[in-house]
Formats: structure tokens, C-alpha cells, sequence
């Protein structure tokens, strides 16, 4: 059975595979968060496929659809951290080829129990903190 801990790690492994496959599609990118000034700059496509998986930029983040349809979506803060919150966390739950449903406090308490791995960067709002360790 699926748990909340398990879909946040979920999340988290999907977001950095598709970082990675953003990095190798694109070599000038260093972090992620590189894809809107990339964007920005038109050197780039708003929307495309790279890897197995599927991008659109919006605003100050990035949708990203893998092949089996689960999304993952994320923002980017001014200094380029990823930054997720508890509404993205469910996207990617519900979007799953099992859907998976939480309700905010289970996702809170996952989150909190995958601190310093995670951290809460402003209310609500969570993002990769420490080494990315087997937990």
C-alpha cells in the first residue's frame, strides 16, 4: 500500500528525473530552474518533450507529464530553488496510473517526517533541503 511518505518521495524522485532529462536536453542548463530564463530568452520552446517526458513553462514554474500521465509540477523562487506545495503534491497523487488521494494533514505529516530531506521554505510551501539520501 501506498503511503503518504511513499508519494512525496514519488514526487520528489519524478521531479529530479525530469530535471535531469531537461539537463541532458539542454546543456546549457545547470539547475532546473534555468528553464524560464532559457524560455525567456526564446532559446528554447515554452512547451515540448524531452526524455520520457512531456514540459510546459508557466509562470514561475514548470508542468512536467511523464508517459504513464503522472504530473509534476513545480516553481522556481527567485534564487532558483524548486519549491513545491501541498495542492502540487495531490496533482501528482491524483494523476497517477493508480490514483493516489491524501488529505493535507497525511501530506503534512509526511513532509514533516522527511525533515531535513525536506524543509518548509515559507508557509506551505516545501523544497529539497538536505543531501539526497535513501530515507
Amino acid at each position: 500500500m501506498t503511503t503518504a511518505r511513499d508519494l512525496v518521495m514519488g514526487y520528489v524522485n519524478a521531479l529530479d528525473s525530469a530535471g535531469e532529462a531537461m539537463r541532458v536536453a539542454f546543456p546549457p542548463m545547470e539547475r532546473l530552474a534555468d528553464v524560464l530564463g532559457l524560455v525567456r530568452s526564446h532559446r528554447i520552446s515554452r512547451s515540448g518533450e524531452v526524455g520520457t517526458c512531456s514540459y510546459s513553462v508557466h509562470g514561475a514554474g514548470c508542468l512536467f507529464i511523464n508517459q504513464d500521465g503522472s504530473e509534476v509540477d513545480v516553481d522556481f523562487t527567485a534564487d532558483g530553488a524548486e519549491i513545491f506545495d501541498l495542492w502540487r503534491l495531490r496533482l501528482y497523487g491524483q494523476s497517477l496510473p493508480e490514483p493516489f488521494d491524501l488529505t493535507e494533514h497525511d501530506l503534512r505529516s509526511a513532509l514533516e517526517s522527511l525533515n531535513p530531506l525536506l524543509v518548509e521554505v515559507r508557509p506551505g510551501w516545501f523544497s529539497v533541503g538536505g543531501a539526497k539520501a535513501s530515507v
